[in-house]
């Protein structure tokens, strides 16, 4: 932004293409800030579940949906514009499920339960020892996002939902589903451009192409059925009502892979909820109208602040004891990688740290933080 900044006072010397090289630079720049990211691996006993941290801010967390990849997901464009606008502000965790994608590719028949589902996203949350963190649950994974924010309701702070649905036999017709699952495991080539059709309505031949060679990448023919089963068979009723955080349940009128009337039903069992319709057929919301999506999404994820004749005063700034030594490690110029050395943590756990004492002390960089920290007499 700076570089393009410096050549408004200028314009007629230096021309629009100049103005527009500096647009680009900039915009290839925020792209870079949020393209680092880790991949790491959770032991879930003998295996591994691969799991990625992208960005900077509080925590969001994606459980997994059906099948994923976060190496090849991350290559789509469409895929990176969705992450990339409704995480924004925010560290995002993806991880693909025990299976599919970078994880382990051996599933058992006990990781084939909503328990097993939920047990995973808990020991991520352990690993990376975030106390509490946003959910957006899209898909199958809205079920593992509600009974996980049932279950532990403290460790929840809002959750978003997308393309959500109460249960798995309401998905299709009876009979209808064993048809798909059949088709998938008998031949995985016609089993994924059949779920093309269903996923990606309106779609043009390229995208379902790249849709299903990455289903193939994702998963065996065997695991993909198994996990189809699973989808087909989750059931959330009874923790709908259980949920107190706020809640948005985003939906798109035609979808054609989990119908709308479900999406509705999820918000109205849900105490509070605020409930999205949009336009589009599509159940990816990396396909149709994304841009639309992405403004849901964010209304939940960053709802509008109260006016300024609303406002209270805020109250004082805690920080935990770990903050505290992170903060004078800060102070003292340290970056990340000579603290995690400093305090035994790992490099991400700092960042992490940093990134909420920020949070807390409402500042826009380290150096700022460390200002406020001193004005408030927390150094």
């Amino acid at each position: 932004m700076r570089s393009l900044l410096a050549c408004l006072p200028r314009a007629e010397s230096v021309g629009v293409a100049q103005c527009h090289d500096a647009l680009a630079e900039g915009r290839r720049t925020l792209r870079a800030m949020f393209d680092e990211s880790e991949i790491r691996f959770l032991p879930r006993g003998a295996r591994r579940v691969a799991y990625e941290v992208r960005g900077d801010g509080p925590p969001l967390v994606a459980p997994a949906w059906w099948v994923s990849h976060l190496e090849l997901d991350w290559q789509s464009p469409n895929i990176r514009r969705f992450w990339e606008g409704v995480a924004k502000g925010y560290t995002l965790i993806r991880y693909d499920r025990l299976g599919v994608g970078m994880s382990d590719r051996t599933v058992l028949d006990s990781d084939l339960t909503l328990d097993g589902e939920v047990a995973t996203l808990r020991a991520l949350l352990d690993e990376l020892e975030l106390d509490r963190v946003s959910l957006i649950g899209g898909s199958s994974g809205s079920c593992t996002a509600i009974a996980f924010a049932a279950a532990f309701p403290e460790r929840v702070e809002r959750l978003v939902l997308y393309g959500s649905y109460p249960r798995g036999d309401a998905l299709t017709p009876p009979g209808v589903a064993d048809a798909i699952v059949a088709a998938v495991q008998a031949h995985w080539g016609l089993g994924s451009r059949l779920l093309g059709d269903i996923f990606l309505s309106g779609a043009d031949a390229v995208e379902h192409e790249r849709f299903a060679r990455l289903q193939r990448e994702s998963a065996t023919a065997e695991t993909a059925a198994a996990l189809l089963r699973l989808v087909y068979r989750l059931d959330v009723r009874t923790c709908l009502p259980l949920i107190r955080q706020p809640a948005t349940v985003v939906h798109r009128r035609d979808d054609r892979a989990v119908p709308y009337q479900l999406g509705r039903e999820v918000a109205a069992a849900i105490p509070g909820a605020t409930f999205i319709p949009l336009q589009g057929t599509s159940h990816f919301p990396w396909h149709g109208d994304v841009d639309s999506v992405v403004r849901a999404c964010r209304q939940a994820l960053a709802p509008q602040q109260p006016p300024p004749h609303d406002a209270v005063e805020p109250g004082p700034v805690v920080l935990s004891h770990r903050e505290r030594e992170i903060l004078g490690c800060v102070a003292r110029g340290l970056g990340d990688r000579d603290i995690a050395t400093h305090l035994q943590l790992s490099p991400h756990t700092v960042h992490r740290h940093v990134a909420n004492i920020r949070r807390k002390l409402g500042s826009p960089s380290r150096t700022a933080a460390v200002a406020e920290a001193a004005r408030l007499g927390l150094l």
